[in-house]
């Protein structure tokens, strides 16, 4: 296959992954929770997951073992990203939790007041609920950005590697996929005494 044909096929994969994460947004409008659990996903893909989808930086470190050869101003754009992506991730892993933390906090002040507690805690029971609420919507940004992280290494990845080196990438990152759901079914399918 030519060089011209196979960026055609990069490309194309590439706007599919823009067209999963726009998607993948609109799901999260609709239920975050669905697409934070990751219930589409195989049992092993869930165990690796990282705010709804995968960890960059790890995506990277498979790659880096597969893509030989490198220059070396590749691999060390391949390095520089996978070491900005793993900062970009621990970030918003804190943030989790904080949110997570901030979000128990107001439960808690919440379920002293609860509409059992009698009619003068009613009011303050929903404004503490209404406060929860309100974080709960901080909940899909961290996901977006997870998301926004996930596509931008990607694309990032795109421009590091040459366009052989990219369909390479597609190809590890897609067996990586398939070999996580193969090892879901070879587990559900094992023996059990």
């Amino acid at each position: 296959m030519g060089d011209d044909e196979l960026r055609i096929l990069v490309e194309s994969v590439l706007l599919h992954y823009d067209e999963f994460f726009r998607l993948k947004n609109l799901a999260t409008k609709s239920d975050v929770f669905h697409v934070l659990s990751g219930m589409w996903m195989s049992p092993a893909e869930r165990f690796f997951m990282w705010l709804g989808g995968f960890r960059s930086s790890e995506i990277l470190k498979v790659l880096a073992s597969h893509l030989e050869p490198l220059t070396d101003q590749q691999l060390m754009g391949i390095c520089n990203l996978q070491q900005s992506s793993q900062q970009a991730e621990d970030a918003l892993s804190q943030g989790m939790e904080a949110l997570q933390q901030a979000l128990s906090e107001t439960l808690a002040a919440a379920a002293g007041a609860g509409p059992l507690a009698g009619a003068g805690n009613v009011t303050n029971y929903m404004g503490q609920m209404a406060i929860a609420m309100g974080k709960l919507s901080t909940l899909e940004n961290f996901l977006r950005q997870g998301d926004l992280l996930r596509q931008q290494t990607l694309q990032q990845m795109h421009r590091i590697l040459t366009t052989r080196q990219a369909a390479r990438a597609l190809l590890v990152i897609s067996d990586y996929f398939s070999r996580l759901r193969a090892l879901s079914s070879l587990w559900l399918a094992r023996p059990r005494d």
